[in-house]
């Protein structure tokens, strides 16, 4: 697959960004511009809002395909790790007990310690385990473990590991894993820098459930969506309100991923400054356009994200529309 030519927007009409406004008591206060993409498993821009070329860290949304690496190695199947354990390594958690103890096993099955791992400590917290990429850090160690890969380094972007995790994610857009850009995340592990529609293309990969890695992740991100965010939080109740329809997975600075499972369909959303209620406005107002959730499930979730505070909506304005520059 070309890239410049799957992803390429020049010479097409411009379509608006999507609006965010917040009201106090009826009267605007706030003003949000936001881009979003829905692409095929092909690489091809099927609907967009705003720039589909928009760039972006995908930040945590990263998660489901740096936890590839987990299960393509052998680690998984190694430490007869169960579903649970795919869920926490693709995980933003809130550190809740449950949370940090499912992250605790997939160490205490590869003789490792919580001391290894290279998450910080939260403010206020007694362990890195309680950090919400604990998931993921343990997956690499594991990792490391079984490809007696070295476990001090494991974050270096010139690690085996993570070279192998930018090897997937190339094979997944289809271009060299050199020409990814990476930057160094909160936690430490690196990031990548991709355009929107990239990103939309890894959801349609992980949704479409037709590569045994990824939908071994998708499954276990669907059958325990209280362990990927946590009680509240918008990736588990997207996911558990969707029964298994939607997958949802989100990041800082505005990044918020979907997919219609089975479908070979990602959606990708960006708030331009990065505020976390626009996404979950938008996200809901695009998957009442696409169809993606029952209206009154959507109205359920919007009495939870559309109104943050007594007094106080988010009101969408714009759509996606269909792309005819192919």
């Amino acid at each position: 697959m070309s890239f410049s030519s799957s992803f390429g927007t020049s010479g097409r009409p411009s379509v608006p960004p999507l609006e965010v406004r917040l009201t106090r008591n009826g009267i605007h206060e706030s003003l949000h511009r936001v881009h979003a993409v829905v692409c095929d498993q092909r690489g091809r821009v099927l609907m967009r809002a705003g720039d589909p070329q928009q760039l972006s860290f995908i930040r945590s949304a990263l998660k489901p395909f740096q936890a590839q690496v987990f299960v393509s190695s052998g680690a998984a199947d190694l430490g007869n790790h169960d579903e649970r354990a795919l869920a926490i390594a693709c995980a933003s958690h809130a550190g809740e007990a449950e949370q940090a103890r499912e992250a605790f096993k997939i160490l205490w099955k590869s003789d490792l310690e919580s001391e290894q791992l290279q998450c910080p400590t939260p403010k206020g917290r007694q362990s890195p385990l309680e950090h919400n990429c604990s998931g993921k850090h343990a997956a690499f160690l594991a990792t490391c473990k079984r490809m007696q890969w070295p476990l001090e380094s494991y974050l270096q972007l010139d690690h085996p590991l993570q070279q192998q995790v930018l090897k997937r994610v190339g094979e997944l857009l289809g271009m060299p894993a050199a020409e990814l850009l990476a930057a160094r995340d909160d936690c430490g592990a690196p990031t990548l820098q991709l355009q929107l529609s990239q990103m939309a293309l890894l959801f349609a990969h992980l949704g479409a459930s037709e590569q045994p890695e990824l939908e071994r992740l998708s499954r276990a991100m669907l059958a325990h969506p209280d362990l990927v965010a946590g009680a509240g939080r918008f990736d588990t109740v997207v996911m558990r309100s969707g029964h298994g329809q939607v997958l949802s997975k989100g990041g800082a600075e505005g990044i918020q991923c979907l997919s219609r499972v089975g479908e070979g369909l990602g959606l990708a959303i960006k708030v331009e400054d990065g505020a976390s209620r626009a996404k979950h406005a938008v996200a809901l107002h695009l998957m009442q356009q696409l169809e993606w959730l029952t209206p009154m499930t959507l109205e359920e979730l919007g009495q939870q994200f559309l109104h943050p505070n007594e007094g106080v909506k988010l009101e969408v304005s714009g759509e996606l529309r269909f792309d005819n520059g192919r």
